[in-house]
């Protein structure tokens, strides 16, 4: 599609007084439409119009490979309306072109070049300079955007694959390169459907200085990273995606940004983005700058970028990081290294205040799309709606879920009957909030091994203990996320220099693990009790959760209609049980839907031959009973013939 460009013959801008007005108000939410650079026309001349936002700068100009990165040859002027914006038209460049700012500080002779925060592309790390781009692209997923609403209701099924895009697959005979953007777009697409999954989750494409950060230390809030192509190759990827019936959400980092020096840290020779104060400045986690949130324009822009990805890369939600660490002034800090609130509270009233406007904005402009928060804490009312004093978030990381049940699968089976509270607390809270139950990326670094390897025993305990928490986790309440390689029991740890294990797909073991979970979430998005009332308490019930001794838990999953329930149990320990009973709500025949021992996942055949009649034996508090066969470290799940 071809672009048409803005004529600013008789403004020379293209910022009125009420953007002016938004933006300082902190509720402009789309600057990138405004600030940045932007083909143009001015008196029948093409160019480009450059504005950024440098309110302590004294002058401000445009280099650039245009015109030999000579400082002063291309100056902004700054508006008279006091907004802190330098802007001006430079004709006869466009898009492609490489440009920094220069900004002499009106503070201390300070001068440096800075990238664009608007800037839409950027070059190939470790280049720094910002690129002139044209953002026009022909997307054909109309039909994906009319219905996506659909796929994303808290009554839906959610099961996400988690990515980091750049290690997902490599290119071994060309010096192991990652796949570009239009490579794993059909790639990716092929897999995804295969798998039965309903979403992808990318970790932060935003561009960013260190491949080692996964984009967590992002700079580019505008712009996906240019190591793996365009931003027409970004659109195409997710519009191929759409186009396959496959939802795209995308991490996004508001809570803090690296110091490098070409980007947004001390930008105007001032703290602009980041606090002033070295108490709220630095997060001593990530060792980045923590973005202040007090100012009207960094919320604007914040803001904008939220709406920006949603808007221009048709995202079907964000996965906000970090936001335990936005919420909490004493956030990784000890006593005196944190200045409270205006009440003396550890509350962070700025983020909490950004975080619901955010919300806010966005489902009022997409009301279709998920905001999803990664929050580790108790924090009560994460998503609840902003009206009744919530954060206004869709969905919310149960992080407490993670903790418990990994915990849990890592002990040796012969002490799981101490600690069965690992397993079963996590429904005592299960419906405060509408959950995603994340297995991600987190849990397979820095040492912590990958999930396969966490599992104790041998290596057919090992992968028989992972059908079995993968078997729990797809039957708990709350949507699903799997990181990448954990679909086929990888054993390495994740590295982002590396491929995943995709040679491990020649065993038939591994083969077996990939099919378990495609056919959980198959079954996951086929049975409405599985997904339907993840956020409602009637959609879940004990059978038992007493038999410690054995390791053994069962319960129902319930759907809205009365006949729509299954019955899972899971048998915690390497030994079958047989003829063990389970109650169950009403007699007929109860068939075998799913067991993780099943011969073609890698397992030992333990079964019940397709399924169980049930029989008028008082068990459970219930008038009718299963007399089961439980494979060892299994996960078997039942309905009720018809069903």
């Amino acid at each position: 599609m071809q672009q048409v460009l803005p004529d600013i013959t008789r403004t020379g801008s293209l910022i009125t007084d009420y953007d002016v007005y938004l933006f300082r108000q902190g509720n402009h939410s789309r600057l990138h439409d405004r600030l940045g650079s932007h083909p143009a026309v001015a008196d029948g001349a093409r160019g480009t119009l450059f504005a950024v936002w440098a309110p302590n700068a004294a002058e401000v100009s445009v280099i650039g490979d245009f015109n030999g990165w000579e400082r002063g040859l291309d100056p902004l002027h700054a508006r008279s309306d006091d907004s802190g914006i330098w802007e001006g038209f430079i004709p006869d460049i466009g898009h492609g072109m490489l440009y920094k700012y220069h900004i002499k500080s009106r503070y201390n002779s300070y001068s440096v070049d800075k990238g664009d925060p608007f800037a839409y592309f950027w070059e190939i790390p470790p280049k720094t300079a910002s690129v002139i781009w044209d953002l026009a692209y022909t997307w054909r997923d109309r039909g994906w955007m009319r219905c996506r609403e659909e796929e994303n209701t808290p009554d839906s099924p959610i099961s996400v694959y988690e990515v980091h895009p750049g290690s997902w697959r490599k290119v071994p005979e060309e010096e192991n390169r990652s796949l570009n953007y239009r490579e794993l777009a059909t790639e990716l697409a092929d897999y995804l459907l295969e798998a039965g999954f309903t979403h992808v989750e990318f970790l932060p494409v935003m561009e960013h200085p260190l491949y080692a950060s996964w984009g967590y230390q992002s700079l580019g809030y505008f712009a996906p990273t240019s190591r793996y192509g365009t931003p027409q190759d970004f659109m195409h990827l997710v519009d191929h995606l759409h186009q396959r019936g496959i939802g795209v959400l995308l991490d996004w980092v508001p809570s803090h940004f690296p110091s490098d020096g070409y980007g947004l840290s001390y930008f105007d020779g001032t703290h602009l983005y980041e606090h002033a104060l070295p108490g709220q400045r630095y997060h001593p986690e990530w060792k980045s700058y923590i973005f202040n949130l007090a100012r009207d324009e960094v919320r604007s822009f914040l803001l904008s970028s939220a709406v920006f990805w949603l808007e221009r890369y048709h995202a079907d939600g964000l996965r906000v990081d970090a936001v335990s660490s936005m919420l909490y002034l004493d956030y990784a800090r000890s006593a005196g290294e944190w200045i409270p609130n205006v009440y003396g509270g550890r509350e962070n009233l700025e983020a909490i205040g950004f975080l619901r406007k955010v919300n806010d904005t966005v489902h009022a402009n997409f009301p279709d799309v998920l905001v999803i928060a990664e929050e580790a804490t108790s924090w009560p009312g994460v998503t609840a709606p902003t009206a009744t004093g919530g954060l206004g978030f869709d969905l919310k990381w149960n992080m407490g879920w993670m903790h418990d049940t990994l915990d849990y699968f890592v002990l040796d089976p012969v002490f799981r009957k101490y600690r069965p509270d690992l397993l079963t607390f996590s429904i005592w809270y299960a419906f405060r909030e509408r959950y995603i139950l994340p297995l991600s990326h987190d849990e397979v670094v820095h040492e912590k091994s990958s999930l396969a390897g966490k599992m104790p025993g041998d290596e057919w305990r090992k992968r028989a203990n992972l059908r079995l928490l993968y078997g729990y986790m797809f039957t708990h309440p709350g949507k699903k996320l799997l990181f990448m390689g954990g679909e086929f029991g990888q054993w390495s740890e994740w590295s982002h220099d590396a491929g995943l294990e995709w040679d491990l797909l020649q065993y038939p073991p591994h083969r077996g693990i990939l099919q378990w979970v495609t056919d959980l979430n198959h079954l996951y998005r086929r049975v409405p009790a599985l997904h339907e009332r993840d956020a409602d308490p009637e959609g879940f019930e004990w059978v038992d959760f007493s038999d410690v001794e054995k390791s053994i838990v069962s319960y129902l999953r319930r759907g809205l209609s009365a006949d729509d329930v299954v019955l899972v149990v899971c048998n915690c320990t390497p030994v079958p049980r047989y003829g063990y009973r389970v109650g169950v709500p009403f007699g007929g025949f109860w068939k075998e839907v799913l067991n993780s021992d099943a011969v073609e996942y890698g397992g030992s055949g333990v079964g019940n031959l397709g399924g169980v009649e049930a029989e008028r034996v008082l068990v459970h508090g219930r008038s009718w009973s299963l007399p089961l066969t439980l494979p060892p470290l299994g996960t078997v799940i039942f309905a009720p013939e018809g069903a």
